[in-house]
């Protein structure tokens, strides 16, 4: 997986597929209808597949973005409408198509934050996936934040981490005075996964061995956030 990586690296082979159908007078007839399933089926989104000879990936991914206006206060109904997805992908090929064309955490300016979560599941504490999880965290200088995360996306796209199904995805967050990365996993309470993670963490991105890492569970992320903030199921400041 790393050789497919390092051979496409410099790959920009223009925009990515939006993997829209053409419309056919069948279509037209039933335009109507059509928009009602839509209508209906609004958080149903096509399983992405991997094009003819490209090299797929084991999961499909999603990147995510999100912005806000930091001293805001954030429920977790404004943090979901807050989210944008950016696309999802099955290969090494659409991936580099993707992130080829995206501008790197280090340029980003504010309170945003990337996110590259397995196809599914939501960059959301509530989401299934993640309730009964938690993430490592590591605070980085400013002028890490690039560097460490393409590390960190490579790392989990070719599955280094070797931890099954544990892993749902990755949040490099750019603040004012600092800047944050994460990866997100699916049972807080397994300590010797948490543990292969940490140490898988500390190794593809060259962690000092002094660097500070905090494991925090999502339900102790929601509790915090409630408790400042005063909102009942609020989520956000990642």
């Amino acid at each position: 997986m790393n050789n497919k990586f390092d051979a496409l690296k410099d790959d920009d082979s223009g925009d990515h597929d939006q993997n829209e159908d053409s419309s056919s007078p069948k279509d037209c007839e039933k335009e109507k209808s059509d928009e009602e399933d839509k209508d209906q089926n609004v958080a149903k989104k096509k399983t992405v597949v991997p094009g003819a000879g490209e090299h797929p990936l084991q999961y499909n991914y999603t990147f995510w973005y999100s912005r806000r206006t930091p001293g805001r206060p954030a429920s977790s109904q404004s943090y979901e409408q807050n989210i944008k997805q950016i696309g999802s992908f099955a290969s090494v090929e659409q991936f580099w198509r993707f992130y080829s064309h995206m501008i790197r955490p280090g340029d980003l300016t504010g309170h945003s934050d990337f996110h590259l979560f397995k196809e599914g599941i939501k960059p959301m504490w509530e989401d299934d996936a993640n309730k009964s999880g938690g993430k490592w965290i590591i605070r980085l200088r400013k002028g890490l934040a690039s560097r460490c995360w393409e590390n960190l996306i490579l790392a989990m796209l070719g599955e280094q981490f070797m931890v099954g199904e544990e892993i749902c995805g990755a949040v490099v967050s750019v603040r004012f005075q600092e800047d944050i990365i994460s990866i997100w996993n699916k049972t807080a309470s397994d300590q010797a996964t948490t543990a292969r993670i940490r140490d898988t963490l500390r190794r593809v991105l060259n962690l000092p061995p002094n660097t500070i890492m905090e494991y925090k569970t999502h339900t102790d992320s929601i509790k915090a956030w409630e408790d400042f903030h005063g909102l009942v199921n609020a989520s956000g400041g990642r």
